[in-house]
């Protein structure tokens, strides 16, 4: 394998910058000329992405295809784990669950997963002329070392270099750097050839004795300190937004509840987004305030989130919200939610059995082994006949007196979802459903939004794309960073002085 056009970005901590710095390495070098991939042996994710070859990957990694000009592909998220328990997680290879495991047993299932991550990587290494590697978590985790395959396990197995990015809005970011580098073995600490300071606000000249200390103390060099973007939106590897945006103009109100397992949460991005939008994420403990608009997002474990729902009084409240004309969409597992009843007779989201639903739609929903992987062009069965885009994604059969009223029509002709005779509730399987600007229109105008301003989620996503690869271009040291890579394609671009643009 030639390894002089693999550079792995490992962080110190989860969420310290590692899946922004490789999707905005990604653009910047895309925009350079250079063939250039993102991979992701291990995620570990709720967030998941349908791929052009009809698997599942992390959405981060199906972001940073996008930043790259590509389709996302299994090979770039060989690993993916979604979590269903706290001990338990669905296990993904090349796209396919293959097994539900406890950590234990996914402990001794590692030797197979490695042999998967190299199968992807090899076929990677052989198409593009630079791989962009993201660890996990954090390399310094020392009860995870053995066996490792998201972190340094990988970079020794193929032996690349590695940088090492900290999020110094945090606090404590020389104390991340310096003790993670001293938590590696000697031939680990040999692989980091620097660092990048991530989410930085302030003078920069207030910095530098620090960054004079930590290149003393450690042998290496600062590639960086990339500023705080305020305002950046792009698709969250797994974690919630966790900043609330005051909206001057906000004319909707929408609310989502946030259920343990909740799972492809950025569905909703563009509620979120949206200026006249007042949105909010409800979780655990917190009173449930009034709206025009409740949506009830995905799910890992429906009937266990089921549970956690009516625990938190959510059932009465759907209940008075429809009973004084609200609207409520429900997206995959919180669409089959609305059902008479949930059944699980194999044990895939947990023990075997059925549960009552909340009855809000004449449908039941069955759980099977095959999972459902497609990504869909459909129409909306709202005023205007809106089209709509994204994916499907789930186990769940759902059948049922309500499916004879579709929430929307795929291209090939299937229904999918249910829209409620009153016209108050709207099913759906689909992902993405507000992401369409047109869509996302016709959705708000029929929840009590008449003449919505138009936003265009995925030309927002291209706009921060392109932004954070300028900051990128402006804050790191091009020369350093090339360097890293030890010659190839990716070396030669990031020494030119012609950025180029994005074909």
């Amino acid at each position: 394998m030639r390894q002089a056009r693999t550079l792995m970005v490992q962080g110190t901590t989860s969420d310290a910058g590692k899946s922004t710095l490789v999707a905005g390495l990604a653009r910047l070098l895309a925009r350079r000329g250079v063939r250039v991939v993102p991979f992701k042996p291990q995620n570990m994710a709720l967030n998941s992405a349908v791929t052009v070859d009809g698997g599942e990957i992390g959405r981060a990694q199906a972001l940073q295809a996008i930043a790259a000009g590509l389709a996302p592909h299994t090979d770039m998220n060989p690993v993916l784990l979604k979590p269903s328990t706290d001990i338990g997680a669905q296990v993904i290879i090349h796209g396919r669950a293959v097994a539900n495991l406890s950590a234990r047993d996914y402990h001794d299932y590692k030797p197979r997963a490695m042999a998967a991550v190299l199968e992807s990587y090899a076929r990677l290494t052989a198409q593009y002329e630079a791989v962009l590697v993201e660890g996990a978590g954090s390399p310094a985790e020392i009860n995870l070392r053995d066996r490792d395959i998201a972190n340094m396990g990988f970079a020794e197995e193929v032996d690349c270099p590695v940088i090492l990015i900290a999020d110094i809005d945090r606090g404590g970011v020389f104390a991340h750097l310096v003790g993670t580098l001293e938590l590696l073995s000697p031939s680990e600490q040999a692989r980091v050839k620097g660092f990048v300071i991530n989410r930085f606000r302030g003078d920069i000249g207030l910095l530098q004795s620090g960054l004079d200390w930590l290149e003393a103390r450690t042998g290496r060099p600062v590639l960086g300190v990339l500023p705080y973007l305020h305002g950046l939106f792009l698709d969250a590897e797994d974690a919630l937004a966790d900043a609330r945006v005051d909206k001057t103009e906000a004319r909707l109100r929408v609310v989502a509840p946030v259920y343990p397992r909740i799972s492809n949460h950025t569905d909703l991005d563009a509620l979120r987004l949206h200026p006249q939008v007042d949105f909010s994420w409800v979780g655990p403990g917190q009173p449930i305030p009034p709206a025009d608009l409740i949506v009830l997002p995905g799910s890992k474990a429906v009937q266990a989130d089921l549970v956690w729902l009516r625990a938190q009084g959510w059932e009465p409240a759907l209940r008075r919200h429809l009973r004084y004309g609200g609207k409520l969409v429900a997206i995959c597992g919180g669409y089959q939610m609305l059902g008479r009843r949930l059944h699980d007779p194999l044990g895939l989201e947990g023990l075997p059995g059925s549960i009552a639903g909340l009855g809000l739609l004449d449908l039941e929903t069955t759980l099977e082994a095959e999972k459902r992987l497609e990504n869909v062009t459909g129409t909306l069965a709202l005023p205007g006949a809106a089209e709509v885009s994204g994916y499907e994604i789930h186990m769940g059969v759902s059948h049922g007196p309500a499916l004879a009223n579709p929430a929307l029509r795929f291209a090939d002709g299937r229904p999918d979802g249910a829209l409620s005779g009153d016209g108050q509730i709207l099913g759906t399987y689909l992902h993405g459903l507000f992401d369409r600007p047109d869509a996302l229109a016709a959705l708000l105008a029929w929840a009590g939004l008449a003449d919505a301003e138009r936003v265009d989620l995925a030309a927002r996503r291209e706009a921060d794309l392109d932004r954070l690869a300028d900051s990128l271009a402006a804050n790191l040291d091009l020369l350093r960073l090339a360097d890293c890579f030890d010659g190839g394609a990716a070396a030669a671009a990031l020494c030119s002085t012609v950025p180029g643009k994005l074909a």
